[in-house]
């Protein structure tokens, strides 16, 4: 979560403070400002915190379109049931645990609603489409529809993705048009990277989202693999003979990529599922490691992505965060 005294969150509440919504002509109910044209829509594999996105879910700037777990014959929709025992159980047992994307009607009922407030585009950001097809879907439901929408594949995952969406919405409330938003995204996915280390590669194999570790499967017993997702897909990048050398390694690995960043930018997040300790832990000794850093913040990864990487697994993602600036950086941004 962003830290609500830091520069950028403060400039950001004080931008959308000044952009309340105003009622336009021909609009239904309160529309957005005439500065504020864009709303933006991702998907719950963003792993955004709750609170942010119930801070800028009230006027329709934001909205999350939960995907779906199937456990058993029983299908849960992200964010609208409380799935993560259910699904942490269900992994312990060995029960079978399917994701899918969510229906092009829900992508179409979000760009609907934006246009009924009165923005005048979307730009909607999601996960990998090497791990998903709901950008597919996206693109199914902005074909159905009159409000001009962009589809932005963000080729990554979790808090990487969810980095790029609260970029996008900074980029919004600066009255950026759809291009200057999707771009902004776009610049903020690209300097963002996904590192993870899980148990067993099990979980990975059964949902067909292995790609390029598949090589690592038949070994996946006498090794502990260090992963990334890279070209939207999940690679891997070592193989270590221990589950504790294979957190270290990836400690090292992200606190190399983060040293290596601009000094006050770097942006670091840590998920996990079922082991909230190790997380903390984890996060403690990269702070030890980068004290001009902020802390890491901390989250267990959502249902449909903790599906697919199984009980153990602690990824870090390393960004940079979006600052004051931005706007004054990127063209087709209003000041």
């Amino acid at each position: 979560m962003p830290d609500r005294d830091s520069a950028a969150w403060l400039w950001l509440r004080d931008r959308l403070a000044a952009f309340r919504p105003v009622p336009r002509p021909g609009a239904a109910g309160a529309g957005p400002a005439d500065v504020v044209r864009t709303a933006v829509v991702t998907d719950s594999a963003a792993t955004l915190p709750a609170d942010w996105v119930a801070a800028f879910a009230g006027d329709g700037r934001l909205t999350v379109i939960p995907m779906p777990v199937m456990v058993g014959e029983e299908i849960y929709g992200e964010g609208e049931d409380d799935i993560t025992e259910t699904i942490a159980l269900a992994l312990a047992s060995g029960k079978s645990v399917k994701t899918s994307r969510p229906s092009p009607g829900q992508f179409e009922q979000a760009f609907r609603a934006a246009g009924r407030r009165g923005y005048e585009a979307v730009v909607s950001i999601h996960i990998s489409g090497g791990l998903s097809g709901t950008a597919d879907a996206a693109r199914l439901a902005a074909s159905r529809v009159d409000i001009p929408v962009e589809i932005v594949d963000s080729g990554t995952v979790g808090m990487a993705l969810g980095l790029g969406v609260q970029a996008a919405v900074v980029a919004a409330a600066a009255g950026g048009d759809a291009a200057a938003v999707a771009a902004v995204a776009q610049e903020q996915l690209g300097r963002t990277k996904v590192y993870f280390y899980v148990p067993s590669l099990e979980q990975l194999r059964r949902g067909g989202r292995i790609g390029a570790a598949a090589s690592l499967v038949g070994t996946m017993l006498a090794i502990k693999p260090i992963l990334a997702v890279d070209g939207g897909k999940i690679v891997p990048l070592e193989k270590v003979r221990s589950a504790a050398r294979a957190v270290a390694r990836l400690e090292e690995i992200a606190a190399e990529d983060a040293a290596s960043r601009p000094p006050g930018r770097v942006s670091l997040a840590v998920h996990h599922f079922g082991n909230p300790a190790e997380a903390e832990a984890l996060a403690d000794r990269l702070a030890a490691a980068l004290p001009h850093c902020p802390r890491a913040q901390i989250s267990s990864l959502p249902a449909v992505l903790a599906a697919h990487a199984g009980l153990g697994v602690l990824a870090v993602i390393v960004g940079e965060g979006y600052s004051p600036g931005l706007a004054d950086d990127v063209p087709g941004l209003s000041t």
